[in-house]
């Protein structure tokens, strides 16, 4: 077992190289729909899994599972899913704004090589409920920190992750043959990405603008 040594006081772990980096690695984490389909290494999503496993937890209830969605069949279960929920979508748009939906490329499923589905266990009895009986939706917010955990050491690595939301969660949850309690959070595509913008595409394409801190920030 590793064991870090606590820094002396005053004094910092990480340099001003390390600080600029991070906030690069930050600003680099992009939504990717474009994928090569070259094949990741098994090890490289291991890793990735039990860094993730180190993200903050309400309660150390570490409530994250991981499904390596491998199936060709559950796989097409998942993109049936992800077309009808966006034909759905579709429909609520209307002129300009309709053809510019119908423009975007909102997920990366047929060309991942990747599919990785993560779940938050709510049955689990790991922290004996402490911290998320006044807010028990604390559990999905710690799978959410797992998420984006695993999200930044995959931009590390020059992987590519789309989180995709534009589907049915109850159907995709039934067509992994999941346990009863469990509760899907994030349906991740992953693979190496066929382009690098440092702008969302979103941004990108003219579908919403940046808001920045000084428009998000209030006192009371």
């Amino acid at each position: 077992m590793s064991t870090i040594k606590p820094a002396p006081p005053g004094h910092l772990p990480f340099d001003a190289t390390f600080r600029t980096t991070l906030r690069d690695l930050v600003l680099w984490r992009r939504d990717v729909r474009r994928f090569r389909r070259d094949p990741v290494p098994e090890r490289l999503i291991d890793d990735l899994i039990e860094l993730a496993t180190h993200a903050p937890s309400v309660g150390f209830s570490q409530p994250w599972r991981f499904v390596k969605v491998r199936s060709a069949q559950r796989r097409q279960f998942v993109w049936e899913s992800f077309a009808a929920a966006n034909a759905r979508a579709l429909e609520g748009y209307d002129g300009a704004q309709r053809a510019t939906y119908d423009s975007l490329k909102l997920a990366g499923l047929k060309e991942a090589p990747v599919h990785l589905a993560v779940f938050a266990d709510e049955s689990t009895a790991k922290g004996a409920g402490l911290g998320r009986q006044t807010m028990p939706e604390t559990l999905r917010y710690s799978v959410v920190a797992a998420v984006q955990t695993l999200w930044l050491a995959a931009r590390a690595e020059g992987l590519g992750v789309g989180w995709v939301s534009i589907l049915d969660p109850e159907t995709v949850t039934r067509a992994l043959d999941v346990p009863e309690g469990w509760t899907l959070v994030a349906y991740l595509d992953m693979g190496w990405p066929a382009e690098e913008h440092l702008d969302p595409e979103l941004e990108r394409h003219h579908w919403e603008a940046r808001q920045y801190a000084g428009d998000l920030v209030f006192e009371r």
